[in-house]
């Protein structure tokens, strides 16, 4: 079974790459964490765990819900890990999770698709994210002829700086970096409440048809690049951005 984690649609279009191409079940974890809900599923087919890279590691959030979860059946588990340039070390850290979880870890997949992240970085165009997608397909079918074949994926080659990227710069990440509090929307937004019913952990409100977002963030991006008016902006950083979406 794919299991899989999305906020702007990369994760999610891999996921479904794999899951037809192995004709196997795909499984969206989105209602599992906006409800708190601990995932029960089964599957006599690998688990193959599909999530974006959040500061190199995989998204916390999505790290939780495999921890509360109960999985049976099969216990390979693959990791497949969409990401702008690379996922440093963080394929340790899955490691670590399927010893947590009782699993047979079989590897770590970086597939390099568009970057989301406009906080931080700039969103290719259109045309640009077409060619990364296409040119994210022969490690796509590299991972899934592992699968197929029941063997591993190759090792990801790591640096001197992969484990600082993966451990400090990661918790300086989500200590200084996730929040909510430079959001903002302009009075172009049309009121159409997709920002909220996007949001995986369920952290924006809609007061007077605007949006207002709380605490609880993980900066998926789902809100501000989903805007269909473009209303939404994390502060200076997003200013003159494309917004990116994985096309379904």
């Amino acid at each position: 079974m794919v299991f899989y984690f999305t906020g702007t649609g990369n994760s999610r279009y891999c996921a479904q790459q794999i899951a037809a191409q192995l004709q196997d079940a795909c499984q969206d974890a989105f209602h599992f964490i906006r409800d708190g809900i601990a995932p029960e599923l089964s599957s006599l087919t690998p688990w193959i765990f599909v999530a974006p890279t959040y500061s190199w590691q995989l998204p916390r959030v999505f790290t939780e819900i495999i921890r509360s979860g109960r999985f049976s059946g099969s216990q390979d588990a693959y990791f497949v890990m969409t990401c702008g340039s690379d996922i440093g070390k963080a394929a340790l850290g899955n490691q670590i999770l399927c010893q947590e979880k009782g699993f047979h870890y079989r590897g770590t997949l970086p597939v390099i698709m568009p970057e989301n992240y406009i906080a931080m970085f700039h969103a290719p165009e259109p045309e640009e994210a077409k060619k990364i997608i296409a040119a994210a397909h022969p490690t796509l079918e590299q991972g899934i002829a592992c699968i197929r074949n029941g063997k591993d994926f190759p090792p990801v080659k790591t640096g001197a700086l992969d484990g600082l990227k993966s451990g400090l710069v990661n918790r300086l990440f989500y200590r200084f970096c996730v929040k909510s509090d430079p959001f903002t929307v302009s009075n172009a937004c049309i009121s159409c409440g997709k920002c909220a019913s996007l949001c995986p952990l369920g952290n924006i409100r809609i007061e007077s048809g605007k949006p207002v977002w709380g605490k609880n963030c993980t900066h998926c991006m789902a809100c501000i690049c989903s805007c269909p008016a473009q209303a939404i902006e994390y502060g200076k950083a997003s200013r003159g951005k494309p917004r990116y979406r994985c096309p379904e």
